[in-house]
């Protein structure tokens, strides 16, 4: 699926690379579908394993850089975890997932952040995160704007500054 995308990946193609025969997926998969919500599924898994690990290294930075890296290691689970194809209301253990995902997140900023306001950062995080992601994901960041710098030490200043900035903003609140 990294390789070729989703959308030349079929339930035949998916048995062809397992070694099974075409039929044997079926078993599992009523059909396209389902073979990609049990990766979107396992895609969140994976997500929520990388979250935990950055944080546990840097802190809320480091579960942001854990994001983007995820994202530029599996563009093409993230893309499909993301893209909108699936829709989560039909498959409850990839809304289940998800959400796991997302209440790890949250959890984190109110751990630090209490109430609402906590859930609210989480969610700007989130969409910071994502956006960079999604903005290195499709070659949208210009060269000059990295000034150099490899994806990695681009992303930790890139999320660096902006602590920064919310820091300088609050304090002449």
């Amino acid at each position: 699926m990294e390789k070729q995308g989703v959308a030349s990946l079929s339930v035949r193609e998916a048995a062809r690379l397992a070694g099974v025969s075409h039929s044997a997926p079926y078993r599992h998969f009523p059909d396209r579908e389902g073979l990609l919500a049990a990766l979107a599924t396992e895609g969140f898994a994976a997500l929520g394993q990388a979250l935990a690990k950055g944080e546990a290294a840097g802190g809320l930075r480091g579960r942001g850089e854990a994001y983007v890296r995820f994202a530029l290691e599996h563009p093409q689970r993230f893309r499909l975890m993301f893209g909108g194809e699936l829709a989560f209301s039909r498959h409850a253990s990839l809304r289940e997932a998800a959400t796991r995902v997302f209440d790890g997140l949250a959890a984190a900023f109110m751990a630090q952040i209490p109430g609402e306001a906590g859930r609210d950062a989480s969610i700007a995080a989130w969409a910071l995160v994502h956006g960079l992601a999604q903005l290195l994901l499709e070659e949208r960041i210009a060269a000059a704007a990295r000034r150099g710098r490899d994806t990695e030490s681009f992303v930790r200043e890139v999320l660096g500054a902006i602590r920064f900035s919310a820091a300088r903003a609050q304090s002449s609140a």
